[in-house]
């Protein structure tokens, strides 16, 4: 596996990226080479790009010079992806990783086929966090860069509660918590807080939550009206279909919100008896075994009944 010393070597400007709706890996994964480039090679000029990422990360530092909009015309002797499993999820800067010299790609998503020059892709670790943590020199982990990579694991892990979390996932945390970072403030304030109206929102869903599938599948939902209602975003809704995933008997969640008229996000979790990632994969989208998502046009019962019917295919197949 290359190390960041041989992919940085001779470069003098470098693009970092992350995928549309960042979450926490994503966030976490781009700031940590960001930091890591800015304090041990100055000598490289290097931007991170990143789709409007949620105000809990402004605990990072330099969030303040994150790049939130791209004009596309920069080229870069090297642009590197973190946590982008296809290209049509590079949110931001696509035509300067184009334009690059050279592109990398580091992640973990099983369904990525590889889209950069060099393609650093395992599908058995935890998070695009952790895969970068592989590639640093573990000395020069400081303390920002730690609190980038422990954030961006205990998203993708559920504070290691999912069953991507390795021994060599604790291990890691371990160490990143070596250098000091307050490790209960960033879960609480990224992970666990939430808002009033968030609250207000989760709670409706889970009212609302359909049962179906002898109880196995539950499906949780959001209007496009709704979503006007409470004024929310796609960044208001985290957390919601892991919650709706922890109902005693469930096999697999379903949560879907329309973000325009008959379009809707879906996100699917499973506790272990589906691979929701072939499900996405099939819809166009992408994933993990127990954590995947794609996007879909039509009604809302065109999408409970498209999914469902792969949900129950695998369950009779068990």
């Amino acid at each position: 596996m290359n190390k960041i010393a041989d992919i940085l070597e001779n470069v003098k400007t470098l693009g970092i990226a992350g995928h549309i709706r960042p979450d926490g890996d994503c966030v976490g994964s781009c700031m940590a080479l960001y930091l890591y480039v800015k304090e041990w090679y100055p000598q490289i000029e290097v931007d991170v790009y990143l789709d409007h990422p949620r105000e809990v990360f402004s605990y990072l530092s330099c969030m303040d010079e994150v790049k939130m909009e791209s004009s596309g015309a920069k080229e870069y002797d090297l642009f590197i992806t973190l946590d982008v499993s296809s290209i049509d999820r590079l949110a931001l800067a696509l035509e300067s990783f184009q334009k690059a010299k050279r592109t990398v790609c580091i992640d973990h998503h099983v369904s990525n086929q590889g889209f950069a020059h060099v393609n650093i892709v395992e599908g058995d670790i935890s998070s695009a966090s952790e895969v970068l943590y592989t590639l640093l020199d573990k000395e020069k982990v400081t303390r920002p860069v730690a609190e980038a990579i422990f954030t961006g694991i205990i998203h993708d892990t559920g504070v290691f509660q999912y069953s991507s979390t390795s021994p060599q996932t604790m291990r890691i945390a371990a160490n990143l918590m070596e250098t000091g970072l307050d490790f209960g403030k960033i879960i609480e304030s990224s992970f666990y807080e939430k808002t009033y109206i968030q609250n207000q929102v989760m709670g409706r869903v889970l009212a609302e939550s359909i049962l179906i599938l002898d109880g196995r599948f539950i499906i949780g939902y959001l209007k496009h009206k709704q979503m006007n209602f409470y004024g929310i975003s796609a960044k208001d809704l985290d957390g919601i279909v892991s919650q709706l995933r922890l109902t005693k008997g469930v096999e697999v969640a379903m949560f879907l919100y329309e973000y325009s008229t008959q379009s809707f996000k879906v996100s699917l979790r499973s506790n272990g008896k589906v691979d929701v990632s072939e499900i996405a994969v099939y819809f166009g989208g992408g994933g993990h075994v127990r954590a995947a998502g794609f996007e879909m046009q039509g009604t809302l019962y065109d999408v409970i009944n498209n999914v469902s019917s792969h949900v129950e295919k695998q369950l009779l197949g068990e």
